[in-house]
Order: structure tokens, then sequence, then C-alpha cells
């Protein structure tokens, strides 16, 4: 891969429901609440899957009750569960196949999710002393999404998480020594409905923070790490995430903000958000 070439937006790390079973429509449960109109449990198919395994109320899920669809992200962990690990076979071709499906497909999210933090981290041009490592870590983990179901059962997540937050989190303090002056730390900060409207949180460390809530209206998060943050229902509007560390579409989802919510280029305005 050459250096002018993006990690992060490799097709592989995108989601691709066209290559995909449904999986996120099928292996995972949810309950009824602000989130979701019904329960379902892990395993049954949503009730608007199609035969195509696409969702049929996918334009009107906000407007359905689905709010808990539109902020997830398999990080393209859907189609490599579907056509690497099961080799394109689907769970209604070989019934048999589904329990192992619907039990490696999280797996597979989390590492792919793992793989967009590394990615992001890579195209990091101040993060460079970490490249090195961060690629033999990148290769790893993608080399490891290939394997068979039976390996990636016996994957300890967690333990793979720890050995790559350092790099995360020295590819962070490196970008982020570039921002002048002192910056704030709230890394795990629990901040649910705080009033942060107009906050100075430039090249900030927001890892892990519970933003909740938050009211960050107006605020400059440009350099901040978000990586973690919970930002379900954060106020966003005219707040500056230009250049923000790790902040992910699904947080941008789960965000409210509006026509002067600055975004990175890598991400894409969220449709449900004012005009």
């Amino acid at each position: 891969m050459s250096e002018r070439t993006s990690y992060a937006a490799q097709p592989g790390l995108q989601s691709d429901c066209g290559n995909c079973f449904g999986l996120c429509c099928v292996a995972l449960p949810f309950s009824r609440s602000s989130d979701f109109p019904v329960d379902k449990s892990a395993g049954t198919p949503c009730g608007s899957l199609q035969e195509d395994f696409r969702c049929g109320i996918h334009r009107r899920l906000r407007d359905q009750g689905y709010n808990g669809c539109t902020v997830f992200d398999c990080f393209g962990a859907g189609q490599k569960v579907s056509q690497v690990t099961f080799k394109g076979v689907s769970w209604r071709e070989e019934p048999d196949s589904a329990r192992a499906m619907y039990e490696v497909f999280p797996v597979v999210r989390q590492l792919h999710e793992l793989l967009k933090y590394v990615a992001q981290a890579l195209d990091l041009p101040a993060a460079g002393p970490v490249h090195g490592e961060l690629r033999r870590a990148y290769e790893r983990l993608d080399a490891l999404t290939r394997d068979t179901a039976d390996v990636l059962l016996a994957v300890d997540v967690d333990a793979l998480r720890g050995e790559v937050n350092p790099l995360l989190l020295r590819a962070s303090e490196l970008a982020r020594a570039a921002v002048p002056g002192r910056k704030k730390n709230h890394r795990g900060a629990h901040l649910m409905g705080s009033r942060l409207r107009g906050a100075k949180l430039r090249g900030a460390s927001l890892r892990g923070a519970l933003l909740i809530a938050a009211d960050l209206s107006g605020s400059d998060l440009r350099d901040a790490d978000l990586i973690g943050a919970d930002m379900r229902d954060t106020n966003l509007c005219g707040a500056d995430l230009r250049g923000a560390l790790f902040l992910t579409q699904p947080q941008l989802n789960a965000a409210r903000g509006d026509a002067r919510t600055k975004v990175p280029q890598s991400l894409q305005r969220p449709p449900h958000w004012a005009d």
C-alpha cells in the first residue's frame, strides 16, 4: 500500500450490505426501548429482513422506531464473515452453519473495529514513529479475521485490545502534540448531561468519556481524541469536529447536529440531523 493511500478508507473496512447475509439483522438481539419498538432474540431474523438479506424499512428506520439500527456499523465484518469465513454460503442455504455464523459475527465485528482504529492511526502523519508497530498490528489483525470459524471463536478480543490500545494512545499523543496550548484531559470522564456549550476542547482527550446528552454545541473539538466516547444524544450543533481522532460514523449517528456542525471529510453528515 502506498504512503498516499488511506488505510481507513479501504472498502474492506466499510459495511457492504450487498455482500452480507443480513447478519446484524439476525445474529444480534435487541430489546424494546427507545431504540427498538420490539424485542428480538439473538439468532432470530428481524421481521423487516427480506429474502435478499436487505432491510425492508431501511429508509424509514427512525420513523418506525428502529433508532438503534441507524447507529450500528459492522465496519465491514458482515461481508467478511459472509464471504470469507463461510465462503458465500448463507445461513438459509446451510442452516447447520447458522449458529457458528451468528457467534463469529460479533467477534469479527470487534476485530474490524480495532482494524479501523489502527487504520486511522496509520493515516496520521504525526504518528510516524509508531507506524511500523501499527502496520504489524494491522497485518496480524487482518490475517486473524480471515481465519477459520473455530480459530475466531477462540480469540481473546480483550487481550488483543490490550495490546493494540497502547499503540493507539501513543499515536494520539503524537498527533495532539502539535496542537498549541495545554490540552484538557477528560479521559473516561462522566460528563452525562454536562453543559459544555462553546467549550475549548481542541486536542483534548475524551477517550471513553460518557457524553450522553451533553451539550457540546458550538464547541471546538478539532484534533480531540474521541475513541470510545459515548455520544448518544450529544448536542453537536455548531461544533467543529474537523481532525477529530478515532471518531466513527456510529458516534456521529448517535449524536445530534445541524448544518453548522463541521465533520471530518472521511465521515458523512447523518441524514437525520437538523438542517
